[in-house]
């Protein structure tokens, strides 16, 4: 049987994901979630051992709403390089939405710069899947160094989610799909 999660859990989740997102994970403290989500802190700890346990379930929940995204970008894109383009085009729509605040990853990680710290851990785990697909995908274009071109593609992402919200995410949004699509084109010329 599928577990479900309790009121209280989600309650707790969602009020952690907005303000570690919005103001960072360390200078958030544990009452302050409880307060949010309306709960007792032994509700809290029902459902979390820690603070630590509770930052590693909102980033599963970020890997699965990301994965997510780019099912539903593959989904309408059956051509591979429009499948590239769709997944750049997911992470734009992203960039400009409302209180974009960069990468809930790379954020994190910047926090827990300690390869062994389990939210590390939980980064780490997500970039290895995104860029799984992402090499994935350039292999449908052409084989010949997809894992190369795939590189390319998470580093023109990563530099996009970091400048989205310093910059106009327009002109950043821009950018980044221009260089995607040049990425794309180049790699499918040379395996051709």
């Amino acid at each position: 049987m599928a577990r479900t999660d309790s009121d209280a859990r989600v309650r707790l989740l969602t009020t952690a994901a907005g303000i570690f997102y919005a103001e960072g994970i360390h200078s958030v403290g544990v009452d302050r979630i409880i307060a949010g989500a309306k709960i007792t802190r032994a509700t809290f700890y029902r459902h979390f051992p820690g603070k630590d346990d509770l930052v590693v379930a909102y980033l599963h929940e970020a890997d699965r709403a990301i994965r997510n995204q780019v099912e539903t970008a593959l989904a309408d894109s059956p051509a591979a390089p429009d499948a590239v383009r769709a997944v750049a085009q997911s992470i734009a729509d992203g960039i400009r939405s409302r209180g974009f605040r960069g990468c809930a990853f790379l954020n994190a990680v910047a926090e827990f710069p300690n390869p062994g710290h389990p939210v590390h851990q939980a980064v780490q785990a997500h970039r290895a899947w995104f860029l799984d697909t992402i090499t994935g995908l350039m292999a449908r274009v052409d084989e010949t160094d997809a894992s190369a071109a795939a590189q390319h593609f998470v580093m023109l992402r990563d530099g996009a989610m970091a400048a989205g919200c310093l910059f106009d995410p327009a002109l950043i949004c821009e950018t980044f799909l221009r260089g995607v699509d040049g990425l794309v084109r180049i790699h499918g010329i040379r395996g051709a």
